[in-house]
């Protein structure tokens, strides 16, 4: 049908109504009616002014696919004349045409090189349009899709622009969709668009195999796809970064802006390290870089980086991959194998030869050698918490010596990590770099702590210990460098001195019981690892470990036994060792304790641990007599306790608390005191619990076998000093022996041993009491022979009383017997004399001891009133000391002195040996001229 029907004005209202209505075909029909009027710029601001939004992209693209071709369908049986405007006539039509505000078709953007047709842009209004008022986003790419091959900047504004939004909130992360609008979305600079589109990257752990490279592709490597972003606005560049943070590659001036957003990505990648090393390692699995963009089907074939482009990014995604494995903050054996798989991934990327994975590679111990010496520089170690994106970081150059340097790194951490020390291969890093032995010596003290239980049963498992061990101090290549004697290595325990590293090896192996295995290696290995001295040190460390580690003094069990075990398994080592010998007498001693029943304070028991530092070890045998009741019998187990414990260094330490090797004369005089002290202490408790009779024989028989002078007498000349000079004080020799034996004469209650009681029982406990006195005053320092003599008086009066009462008793018998009528006896008999002695003890009755002393009691008696007026002749001049026989020998002063002590000995003494003298053991009295001689 040719020509129009209605005019101009009723056309473009009638175009308005069809469009309104969303009949695209009387639309198009009309449209093909009348092309003078509706020629295809009205047509496409009709449609942009007032076809609605809602109506499906695919309902009119076709048509303006026609549209733009000039291949319009008519429908035959379309009728103008039968659409008229009702009650509309030609003014009110033109009236109402000419008030039309159709929106325009001006670009929305800024100038490119040139503007795009009139169809581009209106397709990009429409665009936006249809996401501004209902967000239907999932519209657009039907609408663009039928005119991509017409233009360039269409197909790369649907991939860069449309496709990322469409993907993010519709395909990828449907629970969290953008709320962002198209001109919104383009406004973001790099970091913004960046961190929005990976948001949610990772998020979910279940689908982190494969979506976390989806993303990269498909949001990412869509977004940052060709040129249109870079032409339309200059990316915000930021003016600086924060300390600490990872800073930017190295500003390339002939490097096109789209590298600059590829930055952010690389950022994005090496912070996840950090936050999540999952998701980081996941993106270099999974992302060959920003060459590997997913475009789906809108792919044309042509690449929109050029090669220089492609070169440097390719370069900078290895760098960011070297960055990564070094910023994984994880210590498990996941992370490792992850930060492996990194590895891979650049080897892959390098083409360099596969390597193996980490459970071959801790198997192997492959030595690590030819890598360049510059990576090994102190300096390098700022680079592993700074700048590892820069392009002067060499360690993260993706190279085949920075490559062979993370290996080495890895597998060090991995081996750590199966030992259970863990830690990041950066720290295992600045242990290599920094080459500071504190940071390497306290990592490997806290690997040693531990693997320190291990199997008790597996030598397979401690020859591979150790094997790793030197390997990560010398990463294998210790051979191969010039430092012969072993004192460093380029491993993270490089600085730690080999010997230092084997002894604490050798403690392991002793400490987990392999003493088969460490003699094999230290002590019969042609090439020992260990010195003899330094052996022998080791041995005896985990020896007393062991032994201060036990619970149970019995010497055929627990930590005392593995103490025996440890020393018997060197015997090469320590047939000659001193030390050696002090710790099996350190055992032995222990053992005899553990048959006794000892505690401490707070009812804490005896551990063999206690022994050994305590500070009077001599001490614990008065505590072992206390809590054993009767123990002080065994006095013979005593004193062979106190003689182990001189032997084994327990008596006398040096500064910093062992026990110090003694010569033969300093070992004598200490076995000698601990003798002494054991005896005294059996005495004293054989008192202490009532026994007279074994303190007394212990007094008699041991303290003469053990005792000496309490002290001895300083030399002549010091004694004849004065000015300046102090009087040197007598050196105490035995203050043990005579305070045991004083002890014992002070006894005085009478057992159900002794008897019923009876006066002759009475009798012969104070005569041994006296005697135990006399050993007393044999034994003990002037200074406590007041005190002696004290008790000595009143036991000699408590000796009177006795003796008169066994008389009177005895006399008593004798007259109840004479008084009884006996058959063929006499009633009675002749009263006694005054003096109190009966006929039948004078002539029947052999004399007693003490009654052939009486006259020699008397006198010493008399002596006693002498040597108390010597004694306040004494104190009147000034003096107070009062005689012991150390001192005789000692007095070679003047005649006035010496004949003081005679007088005094002659007084005390004297009358003492010639009275009951002889029966306390006193030496006979010597004449003034005599001890002048």
């Amino acid at each position: 049908m040719a020509g129009s029907e209605i005019s101009p004005a009723k056309t473009i209202l009638l175009a308005i109504q069809f469009a309104s209505a969303s009949n695209i075909t009387l639309f198009e029909s009309l449209v093909a009616r009348s092309r003078k009027t509706l020629h295809k710029e009205l047509v496409l601001r009709i449609l942009l002014s007032y076809l609605p939004e809602i109506l499906e992209s695919s309902k009119y693209a076709p048509f303006l696919e026609r549209l733009d071709s000039g291949e319009l369908d008519e429908d035959a049986e379309f009728e103008i004349g039968s659409y008229q405007l009702e009650g509309m006539v030609e003014e009110d039509a033109k009236r109402r045409a000419r008030k039309l505000h159709l929106r325009s078709l001006s670009w929305p953007y800024e100038a490119i090189d040139e503007t795009p047709n009139v169809m581009v842009r209106f397709l990009v209004l429409r665009a936006l349009q249809i996401d501004e008022s209902i967000g239907l986003i999932t519209e657009v790419p039907a609408l663009l899709e039928p005119f991509l091959d017409q233009s360039t900047y269409l197909r790369t504004w649907l991939i860069s622009t449309i496709l990322p939004l469409l993907r993010f909130s519709f395909e990828y992360h449907t629970n969290h969709p953008l709320s962002l609008s198209i001109p919104k979305f383009e406004e973001l600079d790099n970091k913004a668009g960046v961190r929005l589109l990976l948001s949610q990257t990772g998020q979910n752990k279940e689908d982190m195999e494969w979506s976390v490279g989806r993303d990269l592709r498909g949001l990412v490597g869509t977004w940052m796809y060709g040129d249109t972003r870079w032409k339309r606005r200059r990316p915000r560049l930021s003016s600086g970064l924060e300390p600490q943070a990872i800073p930017s590659l190295d500003e390339t001036s002939n490097v096109h802006e789209k590298c600059l957003g590829w930055e952010e990505v690389f950022k994005w990648i090496a912070e996840q390290a950090g936050a999540s090393w999952e998701v980081a390692v996941r993106a270099i699995e999974q992302w060959d870089g920003p060459g590997d963009v997913d475009i789906g089907e809108y792919s044309d074939g042509s690449i929109w980086l050029d090669e220089d482009e492609q070169q440097y990014l390719e370069k900078s995604y290895a760098r960011v991959a070297m960055a990564t494995a070094y910023l994984v903050l994880g210590d498990s054996e996941e992370a490792l194998t992850g930060i492996h798989r990194i590895v891979e991934r650049i080897v892959t990327l390098l083409d360099i030869d596969p390597i193996p994975n980490l459970q071959s590679a801790a198997s192997m111990l492959a030595p690590v050698f030819d890598v360049d010496e510059n990576l090994f520089s102190e300096n390098n170690a700022f680079y592993l918490r700074n700048y590892l994106l820069n392009d002067r970081n060499v360690l993260t150059k993706p190279n085949e010596d920075s490559i062979l340097l993370l290996r080495a790194l890895l597998l060090s951490t991995y081996l750590c990590m199966k030992s259970g020390s863990r830690f990041a291969v950066r720290r295992a890093g600045e242990l290599v770099l920094l080459q500071n032995e504190r940071e390497q010596k306290l990592e490997f003290d806290r690997l040693v702590s531990h693997v320190s239980d291990g199997p008790k049963g597996d030598d397979k498992y401690w020859v591979k210990l150790r094997n790793e061990v030197l390997w990560l101090r010398s990463w294998g290549a210790e051979e191969l460098s010039d430092d012969t004697n072993g004192s460093s290595g380029k491993g993270i325990f490089g600085k730690l001195p080999k010997d230092y590293v084997e002894s604490k090896l050798l403690e392991l192996l002793l400490a987990n019981t392999r003493y088969t295995l460490a003699n094999s290696i230290y002590e019969l290995s042609p090439d020992r690892p260990l010195s003899r001295e330094i052996l022998e040190k080791t041995v005896i460390a985990a020896a007393m470990n062991a032994y201060d580690n036990a619970t149970n003094a019995n010497k055929t069990r627990g930590g005392v036994k593995k103490c025996s075990d440890i020393l018997q398994a060197f015997p090469d080592t320590l047939i000659q060792s001193l030390i050696s010998k002090q710790a099996e007498n350190l055992i032995n001693v222990t053992h005899l304790l553990g048959d006794y029943r000892l505690m401490f304070k707070q009812g804490e028991p005896f551990r063999p641990v206690s022994l050994r530092v305590h500070g009077d070890p001599i001490s614990i045998i008065g505590k072992l007599l206390e809590q054993n009741t009767k123990s002080y019998l065994k006095i013979n187990n005593l004193v062979q306790m106190g003689s182990l414990m001189v032997k084994a260094g327990l008596t006398v330490r040096d500064t910093d608390g062992t026990g110090r090797i003694l010569e033969q004369d300093g070992r004598d005089e200490q076995l000698s005191i601990a003798k002494k002290r054991v005896v005294s202490m059996c005495i004293d408790t054989a008192c202490a619990e009532e026994d007279f009779e074994t303190a007394y024989s212990y007094v008699v028989t041991r303290l003469n076998e053990v005792a000496g002078p309490a002290q001895s007498c300083p030399p002549y000349i010091e004694k004849n000093q004065c000015g300046l000079s102090a009087e040197v004080p007598p050196k105490t020799l035995d203050d043990w022996s005579w305070k045991a034996a004083l002890q014992t004469g002070k006894y005085k209650h009478i057992s159900n041993s002794h008897g019923n009681g009876s006066t002759t029982s009475q009798v012969r406990h104070v005569e041994q009491r006296i005697e135990c006195l006399s050993y007393a005053l044999r034994l003990a320092p002037k200074s406590a022979l007041h005190e002696i003599l004290n008790v000595f008086r009143r036991a000699e009066e408590e000796l009177k009383t006795a003796e008169k009462e066994e008389a009177e008793e005895e006399y008593g018998w004798d007259d109840a017997g004479d008084e009884q009528v006996i058959p063929g006896g006499f009633h009675s008999t002749p009263a006694r004399g005054a003096s109190g002695t009966s006929s039948r003890a004078t002539e029947e009755a052999p004399m007693s001891l003490f009654d052939l002393s009486k006259a020699s009691i008397s006198r010493a008696q008399t002596g006693f009133s002498a040597l108390s007026m010597l004694r306040r002749d004494n104190v009147s001049e000034g003096g107070s000391e009062l005689w012991s026989p150390s001192s005789v020998d000692g007095a070679r002063g003047a005649k006035l002195n010496v004949r003081k002590r005679d007088q005094l000995k002659n007084a005390a003494v004297g009358g003492l040996a010639t009275g009951i003298g002889w029966v306390l053991g006193a030496p006979p009295a010597r004449s003034s001229h005599e001890e002048e001689r």
